[in-house]
């Protein structure tokens, strides 16, 4: 497995390839990966992926870009396992952006890749301004040295498994189609970080999770699974109950945080790298009018979110 995270890239072999954003690696990019590794194993050649950094629409209008699904690290992690042989990493700026459709084809795709086979989604749009389509690689395919292909939608019980749907299903709560369309249970990884310690003083010590982004796609109280709290056995699986948002009854224009508590667990765990499946949503956030009464609705989380594990032990 290669990993390239440079603006200009010479391949050593011809390449199978597949482009696009793959944030979340839902289902729908699964089965494109799937269908790439099949065609480089016919053909005899590396499976590989490019994706960018950042996305284009947060490099353009990042007040306005949809909610990551993903960080990067957590995208390469999911790219890593679907067991491609290499991943690409394109620095999205003003300079990747200027390229016209033709220069991507002859430079990127011919020249710096040496791509002989791709394939590429049915909405798939490249080069200055989104101008170049699938009908212009067609065009330009037998010229440049490669063969392309279109991967369709692939959808669930007439559901397009998208991106944008996971994210809407996220934002409303509904946990249950976010996992169907991702095929795992929607998660965020990040660093255990110092917090303001309040978990702890009112009897519910949390771990502050880094955010990389601050714009996650979902808020609200949650049943949570974490792996990584235990570092000698770090795929161990421990229940919790997490909040996802900012907080306002402690503060009033407050960045978004995500806090986890494990039950009865006291392990000091700064510094380790957690992730976080959400598993059922328990509530909006709300703001209360003091810290007694936010004491009294935690307790209540707590039982609720042990009462959903009891529940699952039992089915």
């Amino acid at each position: 497995m290669h990993t390239w995270r440079r603006s200009s890239i010479r391949a050593k072999t011809p390449i199978a390839l597949t482009i696009g954003n793959f944030d979340g690696v839902h289902l729908g990019h699964q089965a494109m990966l799937t269908r790439l590794k099949d065609a480089a194993k016919r053909l005899g050649l590396p499976a590989c992926v490019m994706t960018f950094e950042p996305h284009p629409r947060e490099f353009f209008a990042p007040d306005q870009a949809p909610a990551r699904l993903t960080s990067l690290r957590e995208k390469l992690k999911y790219l890593i396992q679907a067991e491609v042989d290499c991943i690409h990493v394109c620095r999205f700026n003003y300079d990747f952006a200027r390229i016209n459709p033709q220069q991507f084809i002859t430079r990127t795709l011919n020249q710096e890749l040496s791509v002989r086979w791709l394939l590429v989604g049915d909405d798939f749009r490249f080069g200055a301004r989104r101008a170049g389509d699938f009908a212009m690689l067609q065009a330009h395919s037998a010229a440049n040295g490669f063969s392309v292909e279109v991967m369709p939608s692939v959808t669930i019980d007439n559901q397009r498994i998208s991106s944008t749907a996971i994210r809407q299903a996220l934002a409303t709560g509904d946990l249950n189609m976010a996992e169907e369309l991702l095929g795992r249970p929607y998660s965020i990884s990040g660093r255990v970080i110092d917090g303001d310690k309040l978990g702890k003083q009112i009897g519910f010590p949390t771990a502050n999770i880094q955010l990389k982004y601050n714009h996650p796609p979902l808020s609200g109280i949650f049943v949570v699974a974490v792996r990584g709290a235990i570092q000698s056995s770090p795929a161990t699986i421990l229940p919790g109950v997490a909040s996802l948002g900012v907080r306002p009854t402690i503060h009033k224009n407050g960045k978004p945080v995500l806090e986890v508590h494990l039950f009865d667990f006291s392990q000091d765990i700064y510094g380790q790298h957690l992730q976080v499946d959400f598993l059922h949503k328990l509530r909006d956030e709300e703001k209360y009018a003091d810290i007694d009464t936010l004491i009294v609705q935690i307790k209540k989380d707590v039982l609720q979110a042990k009462d959903f594990f009891l529940t699952a032990q039992n089915h």
